[in-house]
């Protein structure tokens, strides 16, 4: 009989509040009511809702086919609950924030998506990636809609440019609104490549470049919200300030010739930034003169756009000191001519609009920033996600607060969520003997955490923790550090108990409690294993004649070894303690006398971890080397060595009891990113299980080996758990291997794109993935099927003619079991339950000897109006793609005849129907007018408002400076 295992599955993930992969997003829609407000950030593959206040998530996206990185997040501005997402992979999903479901997905890129923009409509998505490519996305049709080509790097900023088109009046200079339907706006890009873009969306090609950075890359881009001007930032802390001519560009859409010489984008001027990082990020403040600009550095500087009346105060003060030079030159002459020009607020100096407010000193390395605009806040606030896992929201000072001119601008850190993760990667994890508790341990830090509800219960710092381990009772937790001390927490009173100085200052790499209870044992890079008892002292209460017991470690052997200690192990039955050693042997050696037993020879490299098997017959070990050795104790001979990983295996761990009872199966987990199931008697891989995106650090397995717990570089922990579905190897291996043709025949496809189309600025936005291939076989096999069923029924019919009594045709099984269907519908159904993203994608794979086929199914559906705007969008497509072939054939030009005929019949009927229902919509309307039907709220009184609030507030300098 064929063995069978069971199977592991990811159970959930926890301990992380922000991975640095993408931006975050803040989100003024409160769910929980605590009016601070909502930060949306990425969390490897899923995208989290934090309560900023109360540091609690409040929503989870997660998409159960998605295993890449979240890499960037927009936000729709028209509908708040629409969040485009971009991943790893580069595919996009839009998400409802409201029912936490993807709505629709698109795939396009070749690469991790970098930037994402939604237009001032909020039906059209601008993609950027890591393919140097620029994808603009039909949000209501649900597909790409062109690909630009130009940038030479990946794509760092990105912005839709929809300027109102505006004509001066005859009469006067008043400016008067244009209609702007036909023209379908700007997109402003900028790339690695140091070059910033303007592309025209109306014709579809870039009709503007400049050089954004004169130091080599250009990283990032910010727009002012009012669409004047923009600013560059890349190496060196060079910021470069453009004006864009938002008139020009606005009026240049009504004209048809363009020459040359017009010119949009104009260089005002550089800035310097304080620090001289790379800049990761540039963010307009959307109400208020201030913008945010970052590198990976621990601050945040924030500017300040001057108001037209401070710039004049400024220059008119320059004015005066060169007056002031001039008088003491002796010069009795001053050019008014030239003082004047000067003081003109258009021709003044970049660095005097734009000045330095203040600079934010953060907790961690900055990955991202974004505004946060509460209800009725005086102060900036701004919001800060970390590289170390970390989110924190800031009050800044403004300039209309500061009470005199010489006061400096102050800020403070007014909320953080940091609770619920690690700064820094955890490198040790311990289950509880009940399994409920999980103590991971990090550089700084000890948590202890809940298992079934993944909350942390307790926080305590600690020193550079490399190992960790609960004790009999799992009241105390012992943390061995890097610094050679053994410290001892107590989880009920979260407080350190003790802390002893082990190992005289070297590192303690590994430590293991005795099976017994009562002592346990370190070893540390001083080249000793030692032994520890616990012992309940009697400690007197300071002040007071009162004693009360604490727990103490009292050393009791020393075991001296040749080399430095990397890991150590008990079994089981405490007989034997096994050692490894930096010279890559491991030493087994008797528990009571310390007297050695084995040499275990091998490794090439130093083996990094082991474990002993629960009925002490079996030692497994993992090495730098990439392998995992299997041993027999009784004599120490190597049953086997496996090629295990890709990387440094840095943990195994035997499973207790497993469906045998024997306890012979065991984890080994990598800095290759996959945890493996092994079988330690078959010398078979079980499983090979992904999910994190780092290296992995930790592994513990739980006492009742239902589940066990990782902990990686991406600083997540997750819990995976054992089901009932059953695993055979030889079907693993079978769908390992379809899984690499998969991957395989998806890459060919995409590396052998059309030459000719890799040259054009302007491209499709296709891309093939396995689901568009299988899309496009089902719907091959519904033609060819369809096709066979209409030339059944055709000569059932031919023989009615001659034999009214004829039976009926013995149809396919397939139509008799979906209702006798007739082969159209059948067709129709397939071709509806394909995306419409990847309709086209789909359609590409059909071969052209199909195509006859398919026009046959589509005269069908224009003859019977069967959804005309996907009869219509297929036959487009196909027309464009394959328009030399059909024209050439007499056979399909005769067929294009007949559907062109049904085609308009059907389309006309549909033109007819829709003006009668909007001309009936009308008389309803104004029925409803004259029965002065009115509500008691003025719709107009929200517009108004924000028309005041914005001409308050967005009276920018760059309207001066352009």
């Amino acid at each position: 009989m064929v063995k069978s295992y069971l199977k592991f599955e990811p159970l959930k993930s926890f301990g992380l509040v922000a991975t640095a992969s993408s931006n975050l997003v803040w989100s003024s829609k409160d769910k929980s009511g605590t009016g601070a407000g909502q930060a949306v950030v990425a969390a490897n593959e899923e995208v989290l809702v934090w309560d900023i206040k109360k540091g609690e998530p409040l929503g989870r996206w997660r998409d159960e086919n998605n295993k890449a990185q979240v890499t960037a997040i927009a936000q729709s501005k028209i509908d708040l609950d629409v969040y485009a997402v971009g991943y790893d992979d580069g595919s996009i999903r839009l998400w409802d924030s409201k029912i936490t479901t993807a709505v629709v997905s698109f795939n396009g890129h070749k690469s991790a998506v970098t930037m994402l923009a939604f237009d001032k409509a909020g039906v059209r998505l601008a993609s950027g990636s890591k393919d140097t490519d620029v994808i603009i996305w039909d949000l209501v049709a649900e597909v790409g809609q062109y690909k630009l080509r130009g940038h030479k790097d990946q794509i760092t900023g990105l912005r839709f440019v929809e300027p109102e088109a505006q004509i001066p009046e005859s009469d006067g200079d008043e400016v008067m609104a244009l209609d702007t339907e036909a023209s379908e706006g700007f997109l402003l890009t900028t790339g690695k490549d140091a070059l910033i873009k303007l592309w025209d969306l109306s014709s579809r090609h870039c009709i503007e470049t400049h050089v954004a950075q004169t130091n080599g890359e250009c990283w990032a881009l910010g727009v002012s919200p009012d669409l004047t001007g923009c600013i560059t930032a890349g190496n060196d802390g060079e910021m470069k300030v453009w004006a864009l001519d938002i008139v020009s560009l606005a009026s240049s859409g009504q004209k048809v010739d363009l020459s040359q010489a017009v010119k949009f984008l104009h260089d005002r001027g550089t800035l310097h930034r304080h620090s001289k990082e790379r800049a990761v990020e540039v963010a307009f403040h959307p109400r208020r003169d201030y913008f945010a600009v970052h590198g990976v550095e621990k601050s945040v500087e924030v500017w300040r756009i001057r108001s037209e009346a401070e710039i004049k105060k400024t220059l008119a003060r320059k004015r005066k000191r060169r007056r002031e030079k001039a008088k003491e030159k002796g010069a009795v002459d001053v050019d008014m001519g030239e003082d004047e020009k000067a003081d003109d607020v258009a021709n003044a100096d970049i660095s005097d609009v734009f000045v330095q407010h203040v600079i934010v000193r953060t907790t961690g390395k900055v990955r991202s920033v974004d505004w946060a605009i509460g209800q009725g806040k005086k102060d900036l606030q701004l919001l800060v996600g970390a590289t170390n896992n970390l989110l924190e929201l800031y009050s800044i000072v403004g300039k209309d607060k500061l009470k005199t001119r010489t006061e400096q601008p102050d800020y403070n850190r007014a909320l953080a969520v940091e609770l619920p993760g690690h700064r820094t990667d955890i490198r040790a994890l311990s289950i509880s003997s009940d399994d409920r508790m999980l103590a991971s341990a990090a550089n700084g830090s000890l948590k202890i955490w809940n298992i079934k509800t993944s909350a942390c219960i307790r926080t305590f710092e600690c020193g550079y923790a490399l190992c960790c381990a609960f004790l009999p009772g799992d009241k105390v937790v012992v943390v061995g550090t890097k610094e050679g001390e053994l410290q001892l927490y107590d989880v009920a009173s979260a407080a350190l108990l003790e802390s002893v100085d082990a190992h005289e200052g070297h590192a303690i790499w590994s430590l293991q409690v005795h099976p017994d209870g009562r002592s346990v044992v370190s070893g540390g890079a001083d080249k000793t294993a030692r032994f520890w008892d616990f012992k309940i002292v009697q400690e007197q209460v300071l002040g007071t004649t009162r004693t009360t017991p604490k727990l103490k470690l009292v050393p009791l052997r020393i075991l001296k070894v040749s080399d430095d200690i990397l890991s150590l192990r008990f079994s089981p039955d405490s007989r034997l303690l096994a050692v490894a050693l930096l010279d890559s042997t491991v030493k087994v050696f008797f528990t009571d006398s310390l007297k050695l037993y084995l040499n275990l020879y091998g490794h090439k490299l130093p083996v990094l971890s082991m474990d002993i098997s629960y009925d002490s017959k079996l030692i497994v070990t993992s090495s730098a080397d990439k392998n995992i050795r299997i041993w027999g104790l009784d004599f120490g001979d190597c049953h086997k060595a496996l090629f295990g990983h890709q990387d440094s295996i840095l943990q195994v761990e035997f499973v207790p009891h497993n469906s045998d009872g024997n306890g012979h199966h065991f984890f080994s987990a990598s800095k290759d990113r996959t945890i493996k199931y092994w079988d330690a008697d078959k010398f078979e891989q079980i499983q090979r299980i992904h999910g994190h995106h780092g290296e992995i650090w930790a592994l513990a397995v739980a006492r009742s080996g239902r589940f066990f717990v990782s902990a990686s570089h991406d600083k997540s922990i997750r819990i995976w758990e054992e089901t009932d579905e059953q695993i055979f190897l030889e079907e693993e291996r079978e769908k390992e291997i379809e899984e690499l043709y998969e991957s395989t025949l998806t890459t060919s496809l995409e590396q052998d794109p059309d030459a000719e189309g890799e040259k054009q600025e302007v491209g499709a936005a296709t891309k093939q993935t396995t689901e568009t291939l299988m899309a496009g076989e089902r719907i091959e096999e519904a033609l060819e099927l369809g096709t066979a069923d209409l030339n059944v029924v055709r000569e059932w019919e031919e023989l009615k003619r001659t034999n009214p009594n004829a039976a009926p045709p013995q149809r396919n099984p397939i139509f008799v079991m979906l209702g006798n269907i007739s082969a159209e519908a059948y067709v129709m159904n397939t071709l509806q339950k394909i995306k419409a993203a990847a309709l086209h994608d789909a359609l590409l794979v059909l071969p052209f000897a199909s195509v006859p086929m398919l026009f046959t199914f589509l005269n069908i559906f224009a003859k019977r109006s069967m959804n005309m705007p996907l009869t219509c969008r297929i036959l487009f497509f196909m027309l464009k793609t394959h328009h030399k072939q059909i024209v050439a054939s007499r056979t399909m030009r005769a067929m294009l005849d007949g559907i062109r005929v049904n085609m308009r019949e059907a389309l006309r009927k549909q033109k007819d129907e829709m003006g009668y229902n909007i001309a009936a919509l009308k008389v309803v309307g104004m029925q409803m007018a004259e029965s002065s039907i009115k509500g008691f709220v003025d719709e107009k009184w929200d517009e108004e408002r924000e028309k005041e609030e914005s001409a308050a507030v967005r009276k920018r300098a760059f309207v001066d400076v352009s």
